[in-house]
């Protein structure tokens, strides 16, 4: 049997007191939307439908190609959201799975379990329920004999009926032959809105069968309705991630203190310590040390890196690097095998070359370095020359003495040294020794200089 997906996104979402719209909203470093989208996936044939209203453009550039769309011009209520879909969706599918834009705890799993339900199911529809002591303000799942007879929106509800503690969860897959004509005898509520939870009794009194399932961990119906209900659903996924890493055989020190975004990837018998945060499209190699303090943001990291109480943005380090503490990686540092940062080091722009060590409170600022180049502590790329930021290039083997300043754009040849404090504005040959504000020619390079550097 065919499935369609509806997700139903075209909510105000009033109580989030935002200027965005509620399904773009983040939760650990994803869009809502974007975990509706995965719960769904593999299962919707065709691609997902999504019903948006406010700000459809920018819900759309969210999800580009991953769904179709339909505006809903007016908001009367889910089942018309659903009704807005028909042109688009009818005669596509044998069912339909409609599910919210906001509910981003819902497994693909559960999602699969439900439609499977329907499949075996007689009647027209299959419903998700949950047991749940506090109703979170769910509708409530009434039942005659152990059958689904209807669902009562909890300001609805009677007090014996306010008791009831199965819940409407809000996911349901339909019988695509019986719904369309269905949601048009949906009569229109007090508030003059349509409820999609009003074809359950109009399924029963038609002698229909809707079947249910119920969720093993009422957590997955968890809606995002206001900024408390967000951090809600944050601290369940945090928890959701380590232990999808610890499994993975990543050892997390302390899961309380650690923040890791949903697409961070972790290797084997790595380490995060305390206080560090994971976040964007970062990658991180196997026996790898990171944190404790640490915060790292869409970067690489190779195999057997050590990084303490650091800052790295979009960066790249291979294998053996070890840095910090208190370092910080600015977008398009490249840090080569083994390289080594010492504390209160910063890079931008710059490749570092193998074997490489940097010394402390040092800048390196749009520079391309070779390898074994020793960097002593305090040096600086003077990269920007009031209008545009100028080219540092530093051979193999190079010695930059402590507080030298490179004056950009200057290039230092293969084995060349700086004695400390130099001012360098000119370029220096392979094999020299330059000394002074500003650096002059002092001598040749000898080559027992050199074989202790390699040391």
């Amino acid at each position: 049997m065919k499935v369609q997906a509806i997700i139903l996104a075209a909510g105000e979402g009033t109580r989030m007191k935002s200027s965005l719209p509620k399904v773009l909203h983040l939760l650990a470093g994803r869009a809502l939307i974007r975990y509706t989208l995965e719960a769904v996936e593999g299962i919707s044939q065709p691609r997902p439908v999504i019903v948006i209203g406010r700000d459809a453009e920018i819900v759309k550039e969210e999800v580009r190609d991953q769904a179709d769309f339909v505006f809903q011009e007016k908001r009367l209520g889910t089942a018309d959201a659903v009704l807005c879909t028909r042109k688009a969706v009818e005669g596509n599918s044998d069912l339909v799975l409609v599910i919210y834009g906001d509910m981003p705890l819902l497994k693909n799993e559960t999602l699969r379990n439900l439609v499977e339900k329907q499949k075996k199911n007689s009647g027209p529809l299959t419903i998700a329920t949950m047991q749940l002591e506090d109703s979170h303000g769910f509708g409530r799942i009434i039942r005659k004999d152990g059958k689904i007879k209807e669902i009562i929106e909890e300001a609805q509800a009677t007090p014996e009926q306010a008791e009831i503690r199965e819940l409407n969860v809000g996911a349901y897959c339909f019988s695509s032959s019986w719904l369309w004509s269905a949601l048009e005898r949906i009569p229109v509520s007090p508030k003059g809105e349509y409820y999609l939870t009003d074809l359950v009794g109009l399924a029963t009194k038609e002698g229909r069968i809707v079947d249910s399932i119920r969720l093993a961990k009422p957590e997955e119906a968890i809606g995002i309705n206001n900024r408390i209900h967000l951090a809600e659903a944050e601290a369940i996924l945090k928890k959701r991630i380590c232990e999808k890493w610890m499994l993975e055989g990543v050892t997390i020190t302390d899961p309380e203190r650690t923040y890791i975004e949903a697409d961070v990837s972790i290797g084997k018998d790595t380490v995060i310590l305390p206080n560090t945060h994971l976040k964007g499209q970062t990658v991180i190699g196997e026996n790898s040390e990171i944190g404790p303090e640490t915060v790292i943001t869409s970067s690489k990291i190779g195999n057997q890196c050590k990084v303490l109480c650091s800052v790295l943005d979009y960066a790249i380090l291979e294998d053996r690097v070890s840095m910090g503490p208190f370092c910080h990686l600015r977008k398009g540092a490249h840090l080569a095998n083994g390289v080594h940062m010492g504390n209160f080091g910063e890079v931008k722009d710059s490749y570092v070359g193998e074997e490489t060590k940097m010394g402390h409170f040092s800048y390196i600022g749009n520079a391309t370095i070779g390898k074994n180049v020793n960097i002593g502590a305090g040096v600086i790329t003077c990269n920007f020359d009031g209008k545009t930021k100028q080219q540092t290039e530093i051979g193999d083997d190079v010695f930059i003495g402590s507080d030298t300043m490179l004056v950009a754009p200057v290039k230092i040849g293969k084995r060349a040294r700086t004695g400390a404090g130099s001012v360098v504005t000119k370029d220096v040959p392979e094999d020299t020794v330059v000394v002074g504000v500003p650096a002059r020619h002092l001598r040749k390079v000898k080559k027992e200089e050199v074989e202790n550097q390699e040391k």
